[in-house]
C-alpha cells in the first residue's frame, strides 16, 4: 500500500510539474539477504502496475540497523542499490541496550565515572559501533562497487561522527534540518582534510 502511494505521488508530481522526482525506496530492519530479496520483488511488482520500470526512476535500498546486517551486507547488497546506515538503531542494537533506559539514566553515570567521554547516541561509538558500519560498507562494496552508502540519524550532525564516516567511504550524511549548517561545515571540512 505505502509503495503504491508512492508511485502514485509520482505519477501526480509529474503530472502537474512535467518532472518526476528520482525515488529511493528504503526497505527498513532488514537482517536476512531473503527479506530484502522478497520485500523488492514486491516493490518491483507494484511499480510494474503502476507503470514503472526497475532502473527508470525509482531505486530500491535498505536500512542497514541490525549487526546481522553488517556481518551478512555483501549478501544484502545484491538486492540493494543503497544502504542507509540507521545509526540511531545501529548503536542501540550493537550496544543491547534501548536509548530509552539508558540515556537518561546509565550513560551519565558511565560519564562520571569515566568509562565513557560521551553519549554513543550524540556521537559515532568508532569502536563498537564504527566497526560495524565499516564492516558493512566494506562488504556491501565488495559484493557492488557502486553501491551508495550513508547514514541517517542524529550521528549525521555530529562533526565528529561526520568525520568518521566520511573516512569509511560513505557517501553522505542526513540529519535533522537544525543540524544541516553544521554538517555541511563539517563534511567540508572532513574532505579537505582527506585530499
Amino acid at each position: 500500500m505505502q509503495v503504491r502511494a508512492i508511485f502514485r505521488a509520482t505519477v501526480s508530481v509529474r503530472e502537474r510539474t512535467g518532472e518526476a522526482p528520482h525515488l529511493e525506496i528504503m526497505i527498513p530492519l532488514v537482517a536476512y539477504a531473503s527479506e530484502l530479496e522478497q520485500a523488492r520483488e514486491l516493490v518491483l511488482r507494484v511499480a510494474a502496475e503502476e507503470g514503472f520500470e526497475p532502473g527508470h526512476g525509482f531505486i530500491v535500498g535498505t536500512m542497514i540497523e541490525l549487526p546481522r546486517a553488517c556481518f551478512v551486507a555483501g549478501d544484502i547488497a545484491r538486492h540493494a542499490e543503497f544502504f542507509s546506515f540507521g545509526t540511531n538503531d545501529l548503536t542501540q542494537t550493537g550496544l543491547g541496550f534501548s536509548r530509552d533506559d539508558i540515556e537518561g539514566r546509565i550513560i551519565p553515570c558511565y560519564m562520571d565515572r569515566g568509562i565513557l567521554d560521551r553519549s554513543p547516541f550524540g556521537s559515532i561509538d568508532e569502536d563498537g559501533v564504527g566497526a560495524l558500519v565499516r564492516m558493512g560498507v566494506e562488504r556491501g562494496r565488495a559484493a557492488r562497487p557502486q553501491i551508495e552508502v550513508g547514514i541517517c540519524g542524529e550521528h549525521g550532525g555530529d562533526p565528529d561522527s561526520i568525520r568518521f564516516f566520511h573516512r569509511a567511504g560513505l557517501d553522505y550524511v542526513s540529519c535533522s534540518p537544525f543540524r544541516l549548517p553544521i554538517a555541511r561545515v563539517a563534511a567540508a571540512q572532513a574532505a579537505l582534510e582527506t585530499s
